[in-house]
Parts: structure tokens; C-alpha cells; sequence
């Protein structure tokens, strides 16, 4: 198994040098489900690791080195199934394909000297602020202070460091909870493309958007595709547009392994010059689903990167990106049609402040419903959906 740890230690060096998603360099074969575990972990826990390993060592490590010691560390103060010697002796395993063999012995005394003093490290976590105690920006936490009062701020921050369980929606609009170290690929309907990776959360976006046989919709934010599947499945002709195009590619390897015909597009769709909306024209849209690229505030837990990539600056340009997508799939849905909007923040400005700001300045648009899913209330991913109505030509 000391080739997991390397593998897990060579995604950390990789995510703390250059922010990566470590979901994009995880290894196929056997042990992936192994070393991701190690590498979220990691990364989920990161700043009490910290604090651990700097009363440990009097010079911070650097490089390959950092990134053992925390995985070591990772192992023995967070994965208890992991019993502490193998956590000890596969990490130096591991160390020891490093060039400099001094490695592996500061990597064997430093984890040593922490199951030693586990105890007092233990206590420093439990006696640290919440933010500090579980591992997440210090605003970010302040601001669910704020919102939702720190009992149910801590709730939150718990639900994030709880490890993702992986569901699978299936045609019949059912979600089904996937045994614990199973592949998606050996669940029977893979091949025939019977279901996707989905968390049930997604749900409040398709129950709003309510696609039905011949309407024609667009999502104009489709990858990976999951959304765009399930409004397809309902019988709707969906249009899917998503600009990125190593995304793009994603998106259409899941739609061809489920064998739908859906039109892909790598930018909206254009309207003529002079495009008077009382003539309905197939540019026009029954429905628009913009699902926005956004914080991800409500998935942390499948995302524990991303909660090391929030700071009030990011938010203010998803706010101001959300807003520019908002407004321009607008002139894209027909008289009377419905604009969804959705994201995976619990982000006021992302969600009904968004909304807000669109009405005042979309007067021929109204808020039919929304809906937020928030992480301790619903025990699903954290959400938000609102079906904006278009008035009548």
C-alpha cells in the first residue's frame, strides 16, 4: 500500500503547488478509492494539520516532504480505520522512493512524535475556534455565523468534512445511495446508460424547470451533464451549450454512454438583428436552464478544494459572471417560457439576491417559486433553484 501513499503525497504536492483539482488527477485501478480518501481528507483537514505539524517541526517542510507529512498526519488524527502503524510504516514506505533518503526518517520520527503526543494535539483541535477546529476559511464561517447562528454554523461545517456518499439517478426520476467502495461501473445499466451520478439536491432545478414531451429547452451551462440528462429523459428536445471545451468533451462522452441525442453547442445560440419577440422564431426557447458556475458553497464536501479557493473577490465575480449569463440567456426564452436558475452555493448574493437583481432589471420577467436546499436541514447537498416566468407576448 505504500504506493497509494505516494500517490495520495504526489496529488497533494500537485494541489498545494498549483491548486489542480485533485478529483482530475486521481489514479484509475483498484486503490482509487483508497488514495482518494487519503487526498480529501488531506485537503479537508488542512489547517489543523497545519497547526499540528508546525508544533511539530521547527522548520517547515517543503515539497515532497510537506505533502507525506500530511498525509501521515492525515491518517492517524483523521481515518480511524487506518490502524496507526500501517499508517506510520506505509508513509515512510512511501518516503523512501524519494531522492533525498533523510526524508523517510524525518517522515518516521515526525509521525511517531504524533501518535506519541496525540492526546495534546487532539485536545489543541477540540480547543480551537470552529473555523480553526474544522478545517475552513474564517469569513466563510463568520458569514454562516452570521446566517444561520453558530450551532447550526457548526452543524454545517461537520456536514463538509463528512465524506461524500455517491447516488445515482435513474430514468424513473428515483436516486439511489451507492454501497460504500462500489464502482459506478460495475453497477448493473452502466453500459446501457440506465443512470447518472447525481446527489439528490439536483432535484430542486428539474422539479422547477418540469421538462415535458416537445418542449424545446436549453441549458446553457450543461457539463458534466447531468441536468441536461435527466431534462432530456423527460421527453424534452434539450439544446446544451457549454463553452469550455475540455468540459465540452466531458459533457459529450456522458450523453453518448447514455445514447441521447442531445445538441451540443459551443456557444448560445444567436439572435437576428432586429428580432422582434412577439414573432416566435426557433431561436427562442419553451424554457432556459442556467444551472451557474458558482462557489460551491453547498458541495463542499464533494469539493473540499474548493473551499480553499472562497474569498469575498471570488464572489463578487461568480456574482458578477452569474449576472452576465443571467442576462443573456434572458432574450432567449420565448413569451411566456421560464428561466431556471440554479446553483450549488447557500450564498445569499448567488441566490435570491441574484434573483432580485435580475427582476429589477428584467421588468417582463416574474418569480413564479424558489427553493434552497440547505446541507443540515435537508441532508442533501446544499442547493438553489428559482423559475423566473417571461410574460406573455
Amino acid at each position: 500500500m505504500g504506493s497509494s501513499r505516494r500517490s495520495a503525497a504526489f496529488i497533494v504536492a500537485q494541489w498545494i503547488a498549483t491548486k489542480d483539482f485533485p478529483s482530475s488527477m486521481l489514479p484509475a485501478g483498484a486503490d482509487r478509492a483508497f488514495v482518494q480518501d487519503i487526498v480529501y481528507t488531506t485537503i479537508r483537514r488542512i489547517r489543523p494539520l497545519r497547526k499540528v505539524l508546525g508544533a511539530l517541526m521547527k522548520q517547515w517542510p517543503k515539497g515532497e516532504l510537506e505533502a507525506l507529512l500530511y498525509v501521515g498526519a492525515a491518517q492517524i488524527l483523521y481515518m480511524p480505520d487506518v490502524p496507526d502503524f500501517a499508517a506510520v510504516s506505509e508513509t515512510v514506505e512511501a518516503a523512501k522512493a524519494c531522492e533525498n533518503p533523510s526524508i523517510a526518517k524525518v517522515v518516521n520520527g515526525v509521525l511517531r512524535n504524533l501518535i506519541r503526543r496525540r492526546e495534546e494535539f487532539e485536545k489543541m483541535i477540540a480547543d480551537a475556534p470552529l473555523e480553526e477546529r474544522e478545517s475552513f476559511p474564517t469569513a466563510l464561517v463568520r458569514r454562516w455565523e452570521r446566517r444561520f447562528g453558530a450551532e447550526n454554523a457548526a452543524l454545517l461545517c461537520a456536514w463538509h468534512n463528512t465524506p461524500a456518499e455517491t447516488f445515482l439517478a435513474r430514468r424513473d426520476g428515483s436516486f439511489v445511495k451507492l454501497e460504500r467502495g462500489q464502482r459506478v461501473e460495475d453497477v448493473q445499466g452502466y453500459a446501457d446508460g440506465g443512470f447518472i451520478v447525481q446527489d439528490p439536491g439536483t432535484r430542486l432545478a428539474i422539479e422547477l424547470l418540469d421538462p415535458k414531451p416537445g418542449e424545446r429547452i436549453l441549458d446553457a451551462c450543461a457539463a458534466p451533464g447531468g441536468k441536461t440528462v435527466q431534462t432530456a429523459w423527460r421527453g424534452a428536445s434539450v439544446v446544451a451549450c457549454e463553452v469550455n471545451p475540455k468540459r465540452r468533451r466531458r459533457l459529450e462522452e456522458n450523453l453518448a454512454r447514455l445514447k441521447l441525442g442531445v445538441e451540443v453547442i459551443p456557444e448560445l445560440p444567436s439572435l437576428p438583428e432586429n428580432f422582434q419577440l412577439s414573432t416566435l422564431n426557433f431561436k427562442l426557447f419553451h424554457k432556459v436552464l442556467v444551472d451557474a458556475p458558482c462557489s460551491n458553497t453547498g458541495v463542499l464536501r464533494r469539493r473540499p478544494d474548493a473551499r480553499w479557493n472562497w474569498n469575498e473577490e471570488k464572489l463578487a465575480a461568480l456574482v458578477k459572471l452569474q449576472s452576465d449569463i443571467l442576462d443573456a440567456c434572458a432574450s432567449r426564452v420565448a413569451p411566456g417560457g421560464a428561466l431556471v436558475y440554479s446553483t450549488c452555493s447557500n450564498e445569499p448574493e448567488e441566490n435570491e439576491a441574484q434573483v432580485a437583481a435580475f427582476l429589477a432589471r428584467h421588468p417582463d420577467f416574474s418569480l413564479e417559486e424558489s427553493r434552497e436546499s440547505i446541507p443540515f436541514e435537508s441532508g442533501t447537498d446544499g442547493a438553489f433553484a428559482a423559475r423566473l416566468r417571461r410574460n406573455p407576448a
